[in-house]
């Protein structure tokens, strides 16, 4: 990990947030460390957000006191997960939901420890993931939920997905859902319905989305939450979320085998690097090489093609037949999915100047349940 590029990236993420006007609320899931999330929170962050339960209990073990689950959940064992979280003496948890069934057995759980839970309602725009449609959709359900006497509804909440990966796609997506949004938020009000908490952000389109806060449009929103653009990865630049270059995640490979006359082998296959060759992006020029996607760039050797993976190997191909490489010899990878790697490892070397500054334990390592 450069700490450098890190550090930047943290900068960015809330700097544009303050310049905004809008609280930012980092997802954590992208790195699920406890130190990162510590630096973004001393770098301006009011609070972090995870994907499920457990990742909260992670955070909320190193003494994060203010967590937002994303992803809605169901069934018995989740439910005494939550209720375990909310027996831990100032924590605010808030929870998300798309269906009256995942509040209902919620607020059950909320009677029981005393306590009203903050909840949001996941609005779909576009990523045909989980959520209910904007505007009546959304006001009948947050009307049954304003029922609900073991929660306290609080607003909406929108990842946007599903923008064209082109820089003018992801701007459009972001006037899009910062539209509807506002739109529903406002409906909402009209009834009466709490809309405390209005949040949008995801990382292709934070930046658009800062600029519109900027210019005092959509004031109804209230948080942003981008996530994977403070370490990087191929998918998202691909995505249009950031360059190559802002990238803070590589891996280290060696080559250990150059007996092929095409390719030449490293030590880091599958169980190293995730097996995502970003195949939504299969129409997009240049996606395959000789029949061959990309299971991640080559920092500074565009000559090359990392076009096989093995379980603990991987095979990289001559682009350049001139150009070859030689046993020993050190590559730098830059993953195509950031968030598979980390998860599979138990920590991440912080580097800076070329040497090892820090080690950073993977806190959240493993916990996507």
């Amino acid at each position: 990990m450069d700490m450098g590029k890190l550090e930047a990236n943290i900068r960015e993420m809330s700097q544009l947030a303050a310049e905004a006007g809008v609280k930012l609320r980092p997802h954590t899931k992208i790195h699920e460390s406890a130190l990162i999330a510590k630096w973004q929170i001393e770098a301006g962050a009011r609070g972090v957000e995870v994907g499920p339960l457990d990742q909260a209990e992670a955070l909320a073990g190193e003494g994060f006191d203010d967590i937002l689950v994303a992803h809605p959940f169901y069934g018995r064992h989740k439910l005494e997960r939550l209720k375990r979280l909310l027996g831990k003496p100032g924590l605010k948890i808030t929870v998300v939901v798309d269906m009256f069934e995942q509040a209902e057995n919620i607020s059950k759980v909320g009677e029981a420890v005393g306590r009203k839970i903050p909840m949001l309602l996941k609005i779909e725009t576009g990523g045909n993931r989980y959520g209910v449609l904007p505007g009546e959709s959304a006001l009948k359900l947050a009307r049954k939920l304003c029922q609900l006497s073991g929660v306290e509804f609080m607003g909406i909440y929108v990842h946007e997905m599903g923008a064209e990966p082109t820089a003018e796609g992801v701007d459009k997506k972001a006037f899009e859902v910062l539209s509807v949004v506002s739109e529903t938020a406002k409906m909402l009000s009209l009834e009466g319905i709490k809309t405390e908490h209005v949040s949008v952000g995801a990382s292709p389109t934070f930046r658009s989305t800062c600029r519109y806060l900027k210019e005092k449009r959509f004031r109804e929103i209230t948080e942003i939450h981008p996530g994977s653009c403070v370490i990087g990865d191929m998918r998202y630049v691909t995505g249009f979320a950031m360059t190559e270059g802002k990238c803070a995640l590589t891996v280290l490979a060696s080559v250990m085998s150059t007996s092929h006359s095409d390719h030449a082998v490293l030590d880091a296959g599958g169980k190293t690097l995730g097996v995502d060759p970003i195949i939504e992006r299969r129409e997009t020029p240049g996606f395959f090489w000789e029949g061959k996607p990309s299971f991640g760039s080559i920092r500074g050797r565009p000559d090359l093609r990392l076009g096989r993976l093995s379980a603990e190997t991987s095979c990289v191909y001559y682009k350049d037949p001139k150009k070859k490489l030689s046993i020993g010899e050190r590559l730098e990878i830059v993953p195509n999915n950031a968030i598979i790697v980390i998860n599979i490892h138990d920590h991440v070397y912080g580097v800076r100047n070329g040497e090892v500054a820090m080690v950073i334990p993977i806190t959240g390592r493993g916990r996507g349940n």
